[in-house]
Parts: C-alpha cells; sequence; structure tokens
C-alpha cells in the first residue's frame, strides 16, 4: 500500500502505459516500433499506360528524325506490296514496208451479250455470261504500192491527168483494252470450281473476238471506204493540180 507523502508506484512497472505507447509510437528511432507503410500514390496502371505511350511516341519521332535526316536507311514496311517484271525481251519476226494511204479511220463500240449454259441444266449450277463492252477503230486506206504499171496518164499538152487507183481498203480492227471491259458476269457454281481448280486464262478470248467480228462489221457498213474515196481524191487533186495540171480525173479499181 502507498504511504503518505509518497507518490505510487505501479505494481506492474514492467507493463507498457498508455503514455510510454505513445511515445513509442512517435520515435521513429525506437526498435520496438513496427515499420510504416510506404506512402501509396494513386492512378499506378494509369500512370504506367501514359509512360508506355510516351516512349512509344518518343521512339516514332527519333525513327522519323533519322529518316528525314539520312543518318540512317529508309525504313521501310517488310510486307510492302511488290511487283515484278519478269517479261522476256521482244522478238522482231519481220519487217513489212508498207505504202498506205490511210484516208480514213472509224472509232465504233459495241455490247457484247454472251451466254454460254447447258441444257436441262440449272443456270446457278452451269452457266456462264459475259456483258462485255468493246471499243474499237478501223483504218480504211489506199495501197499505193498496188498501183499499176501506166495507172497515171497525163494528156500530150500536160493539162490534164487521168489516175487510176485501187479501191480502199479496210484494216484489221484494233480493239482498246484501255477502253473496253467487262461490265457484269455470272458464273455457275461448278464454273467458280473449275475456275479454281484448273483457270482458264484465255476465258475471255471469245467475247474479243465476237466485239471485233461485229466492229468489223459495223465498219464495212458505216460508209468508211467511201469516205475513204473522197479524202483520197481530194487529196491527189491538190497535189497534182499544184504541179500544174488544170484537170485531175482520179479512178478506182475493183479490188
Amino acid at each position: 500500500m502507498a504511504h503518505d507523502g509518497e507518490t505510487p508506484q505501479s505494481e506492474f512497472p514492467g507493463y507498457p502505459t498508455a503514455d510510454t505507447l505513445r511515445t513509442r509510437s512517435a520515435d521513429p528511432a525506437d526498435p520496438a516500433t513496427p515499420p510504416a507503410d510506404p506512402p501509396r500514390t494513386g492512378g499506378g496502371p494509369a500512370r504506367g499506360l501514359l509512360w508506355v505511350l510516351g516512349a512509344a511516341a518518343l521512339v516514332v519521332v527519333v525513327l522519323l528524325g533519322t529518316q528525314v535526316t539520312g543518318i540512317f536507311p529508309d525504313f521501310r514496311n517488310p510486307f510492302a506490296k511488290e511487283q515484278t517484271d519478269r517479261s522476256q525481251p521482244p522478238l522482231l519476226k519481220s519487217i513489212q514496208d508498207l505504202s498506205r494511204y490511210v484516208a480514213a479511220e472509224g472509232n465504233f463500240q459495241v455490247v457484247v451479250d454472251l451466254q454460254n449454259d447447258r441444257n436441262n441444266v440449272p443456270e446457278f449450277l452451269l452457266n456462264q455470261r459475259t456483258l462485255f463492252v468493246g471499243a474499237g477503230s478501223v483504218e480504211a486506206y489506199v495501197d499505193f504500192g498496188k498501183i499499176a504499171e501506166g495507172a497515171v496518164v497525163p494528156s500530150a499538152d500536160g493539162k490534164s491527168v487521168e489516175v487510176k487507183l485501187p479501191a480502199p481498203q479496210l484494216g484489221q480492227t484494233n480493239l482498246d483494252l484501255d477502253k473496253s471491259y467487262v461490265f457484269a458476269e455470272e458464273r455457275g457454281l461448278f464454273n467458280r470450281i473449275g475456275d479454281l481448280v484448273k483457270g482458264d486464262p484465255n476465258r475471255q478470248q471469245q467475247v474479243y473476238r465476237m466485239a471485233e467480228e461485229r466492229i468489223t462489221a459495223a465498219a464495212r457498213d458505216s460508209g468508211l471506204a467511201q469516205r475513204a474515196e473522197e479524202n483520197t481524191r481530194k487529196m491527189l487533186e491538190g497535189l497534182l493540180r499544184s504541179l500544174g495540171y488544170e484537170k485531175v480525173t482520179i479512178t478506182y479499181t475493183a479490188p
């Protein structure tokens, strides 16, 4: 028990009191004080993503800068499309001297609607229909190389001349592939499977040939040969009159 005038002492001096606990918690040097948790900063994943984006942007800027300045070679797309030309050099097969006077040219356009199918077979199984727009030209010319001997007969006084020429001819139809195109195409199921198994690189040759035939027929009916006769006559009349002939007669012989 405590005596009068003396400070009362705890019965258990080794047991920590509330004051000693507060002192220990405030003193970091005390080994008995537990380590404090490190401070937490908010937005950890977001800040990491910003760091990654910033680093990627920096790499892009560095690469573009080195490419512009020419320090390093150009950086190319490893999957870029490339075109390789393995064509053989042209082979000269023949040379032909021409003496044609092209007096007229006609430009034509034709629409070919060609369908190939089988009887009693549904079109969705076996069918091939092509709508082709073909553009081509045909020349009308007079072959001066076929002028026979004695075809040019001047008069005795030198004032008139008579010239006999071969009749104008139509040249071959030139199909312009830059202006020709397939407008629409329908193919059956078996036709598509056949293309996958064994493709036909000459599949469009039939429509090309039909377009050329129709343009040639249209040129015959267009009066292109008659226009060539008139143009050739005018050209020769002007040429021979400049040589002093007052009367020029041009006639055409049957081909």
